[in-house]
């Protein structure tokens, strides 16, 4: 499994998203799979680290996450590529609440 983090750490063009991209989506597969041999405890994160059972609260965390961190946050600037800004909002709405 790639590490989600240095992927999106190397985010730069179209390219390095999709890299990022689908190691996101082999990282919740494999979650997926996990979670039907061995489920986790419902009131906490799956193997993965994930947050969300559905793609709505996955995708309403990625946007409480940037909207949240629109003008950055105290110890992380505001990305100004938009390439890994995405891939930032994606990321965090893996484990955000």
């Amino acid at each position: 499994m790639k590490d989600l983090a240095k992927l999106e750490d190397e985010v730069h063009n179209e390219e390095t998203f999709i890299l990022f991209l689908e190691a996101l989506a082999a990282d919740r597969l494999d979650e997926e799979e996990h979670e039907k041999a061995s489920p986790s405890n419902p009131y906490g994160r799956g193997r993965n680290g994930w947050e969300h059972e559905t793609i709505g609260q996955y995708l309403d965390a990625s946007a409480a996450w940037a909207n949240s961190s629109i003008n950055g946050l105290p110890l992380m600037p505001k990305e100004v590529n938009p390439w890994k800004r995405m891939a930032q909002i994606l990321h965090a709405g893996k484990i955000y609440e």
